[in-house]
């Protein structure tokens, strides 16, 4: 059956991608000046606002705004050139991580920022991984030429030894530091080499055109070689040069993998998505909560239904909202590559599949075992209504999981994260949003494994080995332990059982 010409040319014009770096490499700052050249927004935020400042456009949290940090995903989506940008924002700091490794499964491609001063950095490798895992494009940027750093060929040469990926520059500086008078682009828009470079790079240019990588979209869209830019977010030289090719060279929507192994198209005709972040309280006045959907495939309606593979009846998809930051307004059809914000009154979880016709799955997102543990209860017990609804909403959105005693109840529940800040930022939004104090208890584990097994007997096994068993909200068995040492004497005691990092996955012909 061959493609809607309307879905094909629509599904065609889409970019959808996600910017990674290290923390203070930029990010915020050229997220603003890539939505401000592309003529989304008319004045750029500063990063650290204050006062009567204008806040940046992808931080609307509160405590986001006070520290200068991003910890929540968002998505800022706009039309340049003809294409639709649909920029996923992720947070800049490392506790948050995980985060960031689910809107990338959402991207079909990365800008990989760097800070021209450091290089490549420790958060940078990680989120390089995860892309590389899933094959899609890489675009390097090499942040803040407007101060004196690293030259050019240092920190290309070290992409490609540390991350082991060839570059291929196409804009090359001039100069830096003081010097910094601007980009050259190295090629025409037939992607041929130019000519008659600046006499100050002509060396470079010559070096580069004999030694360099010579340039292959082919091999750019298999996410083996990076296209490389120079510029400062800052001073926003280079922004306009980068994005001029980035929409040239990055791809549109490509295949969907499905848990048994099919793959769904973006011009198949019947809709799909998935659900890759939720967030509660982007509108404190009204405490609603939205899915972050990705249309993978088809025409999305206003209105429609699709079947969610949890529930035997069809979900409405009746306010779905385009988003801006934390600007949205509701919209009448969406296409593959959008992403669009469902209102939920928490059916939605993070990862489900929403299709039309026969229910499936899309391949399961990555999630990450806790690393760090605390157990919580409210301050104040006149409040502990506020202070379990919160903490139901907040975990739902993926940041913090919350385990119970056995036997169920929200009695002094213990909660899990990969990092230290998510508890802050859960205080802060537990008080802020829901009106409610917790007292917080760190405990002394630092890995935690779901635990199947035939003869696995919890109270048995705490007396066994030095851990605590506790239930996830399936009520799924989780021992926690104070070592790597005491899970693997565990382990070494019981080779039978399975022993998983996350939560078991269970099988879409199996459920209710």
């Amino acid at each position: 059956m061959e493609a809607d010409p309307k879905l094909r040319a629509e599904t065609a014009r889409r970019r959808t991608f996600a910017i990674i770096s290290h923390p203070d490499a930029g990010k915020t700052t050229l997220t603003e000046k890539l939505l401000l050249h592309g003529g989304a927004i008319h004045l750029a935020g500063a990063v650290k606002a204050r006062g009567a400042q204008r806040h940046v456009t992808s931080d609307w949290m509160e405590l986001e705004r006070q520290r200068g940090i991003s910890v929540t995903s968002s998505v800022l989506q706009f039309e340049h050139q003809g294409h639709r940008i649909n920029l996923l924002d992720t947070p800049g700091h490392q506790d948050f991580s995980e985060d960031t490794y689910r809107t990338l499964a959402a991207a079909d491609a990365a800008v990989m920022l760097i800070d021209s001063a450091k290089g490549v950095e420790a958060q940078t490798r990680k989120l390089f991984q995860v892309c590389r895992r899933r094959g899609i494009p890489i675009f390097t940027f090499v942040n803040k030429m407007d101060r004196l750093g690293r030259e050019p060929f240092d920190n290309l040469h070290e992409v490609e030894e540390v991350l082991g990926i060839r570059t291929c520059p196409i804009t090359w500086p001039i100069g830096q530091g003081p010097d910094f008078k601007g980009v050259f682009t190295l090629f025409t828009a037939g992607w041929q080499r130019r000519k008659n470079p600046p006499e100050q790079i002509r060396d470079d240019v010559e070096l580069l055109e004999h030694a360099g990588d010579p340039f292959d979209r082919e091999k750019i869209l298999k996410g083996e070689l990076s296209p490389a830019f120079f510029g400062s977010a800052m001073t926003e030289v280079g922004v306009d040069e980068f994005l001029e090719s980035f929409v040239r060279l990055a791809p549109p929507p490509g295949p969907r993998s499905r848990t048994d192994g099919e793959k769904v198209m973006p011009e198949e005709p019947r809709f799909s998505g998935f659900v890759f972040k939720i967030q509660a309280n982007m509108d404190p006045a009204h405490r609603d909560r939205l899915a972050f959907l990705r249309v993978c495939s088809g025409h999305f309606t206003r209105g429609m239904d699709a079947r969610l593979p949890r529930e035997e009846k069809p979900i409405r998809l009746s306010m779905p909202h385009q988003l801006f930051g934390a600007d949205r307004h509701v919209i009448e059809e969406a296409w593959p590559g959008d992403v669009i914000g469902l209102f939920d009154t928490g059916m939605l979880r993070i990862g489900d599949t929403l299709a039309e016709g026969q229910p499936f799955e899309f391949a399961e997102l990555p999630r990450f075992s806790p690393e760090i543990f605390a157990r919580v209860r409210a301050k104040d017990a006149l409040k502990r209504k506020q202070f379990e609804k919160g903490l139901e909403q907040l975990s739902q959105e993926g940041a913090i999981q919350i385990f119970h005693q056995r036997g169920g109840g929200m009695r002094d529940p213990i909660l899990g994260a990969v990092g230290a800040l998510q508890f802050e930022v859960l205080q802060y939004r537990l008080e802020h949003e829901y009106g409610a104090q917790l007292v917080l208890e760190r405990l002394p584990y630092q890995v935690a494994r779901w635990v199947t097994g035939a003869d696995f007997n919890p109270d048995r096994f705490e007396q066994e080995v030095d851990a605590q068993c506790v239930e996830d909200r399936d009520a799924n068995p989780i021992a926690l332990f104070k070592s790597e040492w005491n899970l693997n004497y565990a382990m070494g005691r019981h080779p039978a059982w399975m022993w998983s990092p996350t939560a078991p996955v269970v099988p879409l012909s199996k459920r209710r």
